[in-house]
């Protein structure tokens, strides 16, 4: 009870699966939020993405000493007169368009005719066509004036049809304006959202930062003006991109004579826009009217060939060497936000698609809070290559493993991604079974697994086979200390020995107190799981006596290297495949330093 004298109260604590439930209802509370506001989110963001466009110009005046203020109105003006004047343009030459289209009616009837000849006379083509043409005069039912003289025939009642009576003077200026108030004071409202974030961007960003992360204000401050100058670059070298593209377009569409050059230029460009679809939307628009003016092919054909030969050139070419060759997006993830925003916010949402996308991702990768985005939705691997592989190798897959292993190696030698990949990727699978997630069986299996990835991987060049060894080449012997990882982390290091002709064989534990042949001139204890000093001590005691007079390399794969101790009877103590091979190929010489571990004083 309040005032009995425990006033504390205790918010209580949400287990992970209420989490994630209390973050499902959010996500469906902002998508919900988006969809009912859209008229007033829609502009918001055309104008945070405008922005965006813009602030490389302002900070371009701001370097010559030009006032913000009069810096940012004088853009955002320019840019508003500019659409204008483009909206005009294209309302004109759509106008054009429209006069001219009736004169094109008898070069379809032509083609359509010659199609059909192609087709066959009574083939299939013609009888579709007269299906089309018998539906036509179904749905559109009796002329006028055909009702009423059957009607008055027969006796039937008569169809009356009433007509308005023609708008005045208001009234078309009213039809005339209607349908354009709403864009028009769209345009506004984004002009104005455009002025007010450019002028206030600083304190913008700062309530950002605040409520993103404001404890870490220096990372979270230097994230988020990393983050807005990339997108800034990117979205002003995408437009530039599409502008050029258009321009092309529409002056090749001049060339070859497609009337209304400009409009389809300038529909190439905001299409290119779209991914995927918009560049066939910007083909087939000019391609159609081509069809239509030309009396024969040549148009058709030309025009064709030009978004062909241009198209592949901007993506494939000048697109990669301007801002890289990925937007920050999965493939998947451009789909799957072309159809969401469409979806949410019809056209404008498929244009802003891909910005609004690549604006959560750049966030995500900045901000930890919104690091889900960046997985979701980003191109880079949402599993680091040890990850990969130690999923790979749980799952029993080694075709995979064996694929991104190639691919490594064509850059890296074994010993890089012995070292950088697979060991990494067997301590996981030690941490597992340290926890007790990861029984013997599935140790066996993994270390199986292992194996046949090992020996799908080709051999590296320039290096020794394994069935011509060197002269001089040791005898190694691989034994494993304890569990099914130590053999996997022995088969691992003996294959890199076979590259360079080494002769070796592995050893598990079990197989300890077999003889040890008298050809064995080095001997390797492998340790993944945790090297007890009882237990080393009392395992090289046992090789020692199995095996007078050899050396003896303790690798201790799980440790960090600087942070071994060498106990008495061990030779060199290695933690990477690279030190120990350097330990085994020396094996008459005064082993490196970095790789033996200094002498454990007193030890027994």
């Amino acid at each position: 009870m309040l005032g009995s004298g425990d006033s504390s109260f205790k918010m209580p604590v949400l287990g992970r699966g209420q989490d994630r439930l209390v973050t499902f209802f959010a996500a469906i509370a902002i998508v919900t939020v988006l969809y009912l506001g859209r008229d007033v989110f829609v502009p918001i963001a055309v104008a945070i993405l405008l922005a965006f466009v813009l602030a490389p110009v302002i900070m371009v005046l701001r370097r010559i000493r030009i006032p913000r203020t009069v810096a940012v109105v004088a853009v955002v003006l320019v840019t508003f007169l500019g659409l204008m004047a483009l909206g005009g343009m294209i309302a004109l030459q759509v106008t054009d368009l429209v006069a001219e289209l009736p004169q094109y009616r008898m070069n379809m009837r032509d083609k359509i005719k010659s199609l059909k000849d192609a087709a066959g006379g009574s083939g299939t083509f013609e009888r579709t066509m007269d299906l089309v043409q018998d539906l036509s005069r179904e749905i559109d039912g009796p002329q006028a004036g055909q009702g009423l003289a059957a009607g008055a025939a027969d006796g039937r009642p008569v169809l009356v049809e009433v007509h308005q009576p023609p708008p005045g003077t208001l009234g078309t200026l009213s039809a005339v304006m209607g349908p354009l108030l709403h864009p028009l004071a769209t345009i506004g409202i984004v002009f104005i959202f455009v002025l007010f974030i450019l002028l206030q961007r600083e304190d913008l960003r700062n309530r950002f930062v605040r409520l993103a992360g404001a404890h870490d204000l220096q990372r979270t401050t230097a994230a988020l003006d990393d983050a807005g100058s990339r997108l800034s670059r990117f979205f002003l070298a995408q437009v530039a991109l599409n502008a050029s593209f258009g321009a092309v377009i529409g002056l090749g569409l001049w060339a070859i004579g497609v009337p209304s050059p400009f409009l389809w230029g300038l529909a190439a460009a905001v299409l290119r826009f779209v991914p995927y679809i918009g560049a066939a939307i910007a083909a087939a628009l000019p391609i159609g009217l081509a069809l239509a003016v030309d009396p024969g092919w040549t148009m058709v054909l030309s025009t064709a060939a030009l978004f062909l030969v241009v198209e592949p050139l901007v993506g494939h070419v000048i697109e990669p060497l301007l801002y890289g060759r990925s937007t920050g997006l999965s493939p998947v993830a451009v789909i799957a936000a072309a159809t969401f925003w469409t979806w949410l916010w019809g056209p404008v949402g498929l244009l802003l698609s891909t910005p609004l996308t690549l604006c959560l991702v750049v966030l995500g990768r900045h901000v930890e809070s919104l690091e889900f985005l960046d997985v979701a939705l980003g191109d880079q691997p949402p599993l680091s290559a040890s990850e990969l592989l130690y999923q790979r190798l749980l799952a029993g897959d080694p075709l995979e493993a064996a694929a991104a292993a190639e691919e490594h190696l064509k850059q890296k030698s074994f010993a890089d991604y012995a070292d950088g990949v697979a060991l990494p990727a067997l301590r996981l699978a030690q941490r597992d079974a340290a926890r007790g997630v990861l029984d013997e069986a599935r140790q066996t299996r993994l270390k199986e697994t292992l194996a046949e990835l090992l020996d799908d991987l080709p051999d590296e060049a320039g290096e020794t086979p394994a069935d011509e060894p060197g002269a001089a080449s040791p005898h190694v012997l691989i034994v494993a200390a304890r569990s099914a990882l130590d053999e996997a982390a022995s088969l691992l290091f003996a294959h890199r020995l076979r590259q360079s002709g080494t002769r070796c064989e592995t050893r598990p534990r079990v197989g300890l107190g077999r003889p040890i042949a008298d050809e064995v001139s080095l001997l390797v204890l492998s340790y993944l799981s945790p090297a007890t000093p009882a237990h080393r001590r009392y395992t090289i005691r046992r090789l020692k006596r199995d095996a007078p007079g050899r050396r003896v390399i303790v690798a201790d794969w799980g440790m960090e290297e600087g942070k071994t101790e060498r106990f008495e009877g061990e030779d060199a103590v290695v933690t990477s495949v690279a030190a120990a091979v350097e330990a085994v190929e020396a094996p008459l010489a005064p082993v490196a330093s970095s790789v033996v571990a200094p002498l454990r004083a007193g030890a027994a």
